[in-house]
């Protein structure tokens, strides 16, 4: 199924009912999965481990050396996992001697021109829309959706079940669930018609928004809130999951929109 145009290093690793495109470059420690189709004019690199039933659009570069001074030639992969779309001139870097990898999850899209730097960890199931940019080592978790043309800052998080409004500048932590907004960015609100279409209940769904009114209470710094939910909010995976998440949290939370301050986080 590889096009005689495309170059495919006798190294590499191709699975069964693999496409390659005409133009399409493959190099030697490269590994792709069976059913996954390589567009033309594609590029695969050194250390590219795609998973199956993938689809790379023509343009892509995937696991191209970091654009990180302090790389210094190691061995390190990019790891894409199966059922994932790479749309037209997105660029993914592979780790440093930091992580070692960079990571896509399952059934993620990353939309065009998006690029994912050295060391990121993408969840399952994400959504990276146009002309969004990682830099290095930062973490989106699942089931998040990025906004087109955000910019996130080098080892920001983003939790699971967030949306990030569009053209957004993440220089703070997003914690699950919600969605940021505004500029500077800042809690915009939970997202409701998400948790709704991945199965989230009424009760659930109130529990989270019960979180986070006294999370951004004006009159509790962030231990107070913390020690107040923990101790008045019935225990849930979603209560577990953001106390996790903000106690961990080493750039600071997104705050709340006040109308005039600054987003300077919660500290």
């Amino acid at each position: 199924m590889s096009h005689q145009l495309a170059y495919i290093h006798p190294d590499a690793t191709i699975g069964k009912d693999v496409v390659v495109s005409p133009f399409a470059y493959i190099a030697g420690n490269v590994t792709i999965g069976d059913g996954t189709w390589i567009g033309p004019n594609s590029t695969i690199l050194d250390g590219a481990r795609i998973g199956k039933n993938c689809k790379v659009f023509p343009g892509a570069v995937i696991s191209a050396i970091p654009q990180d001074l302090k790389f210094k030639g190691e061995e390190t992969t990019t790891e894409i996992g199966d059922n994932t779309t790479m749309r037209e001139c997105v660029t993914v870097n592979r780790g440093t001697a930091s992580k070692g990898k960079t990571v896509i999850g399952d059934n993620c899209l990353l939309m065009a021109y998006v690029h994912v730097g050295h060391d990121c960890i993408v969840g399952n199931s994400v959504i990276l829309g146009n002309g969004t940019q990682l830099a290095g080592e930062v973490e989106v978790d699942d089931w998040a959706i990025v906004s087109a043309h955000t910019l996130v800052h080098q080892f920001e998080r983003i939790g699971a079940h967030v949306m990030v409004q569009g053209g957004s500048k993440v220089n703070k932590d997003i914690p699950p669930f919600i969605i940021a907004a505004r500029e500077p960015i800042t809690f915009a609100g939970i997202n409701i018609i998400g948790l709704r279409r991945r199965g989230y209940t009424a009760q659930q769904i109130g529990d989270i928004q019960e979180i986070y009114r006294n999370l951004y209470n004006k009159g509790m710094n962030v231990s107070q809130a913390l020690n107040y939910i923990t101790e008045n909010i019935p225990q849930s995976d979603a209560r577990d999951l953001i106390i996790n998440f903000i106690t961990n949290s080493k750039r600071g939370i997104v705050r709340e929109y006040t109308g005039s301050e600054p987003n300077e986080g919660l500290d």
